[in-house]
């Protein structure tokens, strides 16, 4: 049933998303060089592999890393990457990926394919058995801010208590997130210090 969910708004939102997908796409090549998408390796349900898309945001030759592991990641992204990435907009692409079935809109966020830490300890617990999400319960505790640590205990609380209801709180959380700009690194590791010492529970 959530598969067919999936198809059916993701399938939606990318024709609705037609005309946006094209404005974001020429101000993109108007702004700096290179691809309008992004691709990158992640890694998705049962730790395989897949083809992940957004809208590109950085300079060709940006390091291939997480974005809080870039030690001033401000100087990576373009002028037009930085709106793309305070509205969420450059998150827009993986309704590809919801629609192939490689995510679905609520689950973890799939890691970077050498985040081999993260992945080590999201099979620990369990968490790699479920699909990635567009959005899930770290993304809204934290999104950038978090540690490899705080993300997979954030995600080990939803595989032990996911459920409609908590999709749905998960779901209006994120609108919220995205419309205040919350949890989004363009700037260096300092803020993720900060965040780290503040944050010493899991709450639901």
């Amino acid at each position: 049933m959530r598969r067919f969910i999936d198809i059916i708004i993701s399938l939606f939102f990318l024709i609705s998303f037609v005309p946006l997908f094209s404005i974001i796409g020429i101000i993109i090549k108007l702004d700096s060089k290179g691809t309008v998408f992004f691709t990158q390796m992640r890694i998705g349900k049962e730790n395989k592999l897949f083809k992940f898309y957004k809208f590109r945001t950085m300079t060709v030759g940006t390091p291939n890393v997480a974005t809080e592991e870039l030690k001033d990641s401000k100087k990576y992204i373009t002028r037009f990457g930085k709106v793309l990435r305070k509205t969420s907009l450059d998150e827009l692409p993986q309704l590809i990926n919801i629609f192939k079935g490689d995510m679905t809109f609520i689950g973890p966020r799939p890691a970077l394919y050498n985040q081999y830490e993260l992945k080590e300890m999201r099979t620990k617990v369990g968490v790699h058995k479920l699909l990635p999400g567009l959005t899930g319960w770290a993304q809204v505790n934290g999104r950038d801010m978090l540690n490899d640590c705080m993300k997979t205990s954030y995600d080990e609380y939803y595989l032990k208590n996911r459920s409609v209801r908590f999709d749905f709180k998960i779901l209006f959380r994120t609108v919220f997130k995205v419309l205040r700009c919350e949890g989004i690194i363009d700037s260096g590791m300092g803020e993720i210090e900060k965040h780290t010492q503040e944050t010493s529970s899991i709450k639901g």
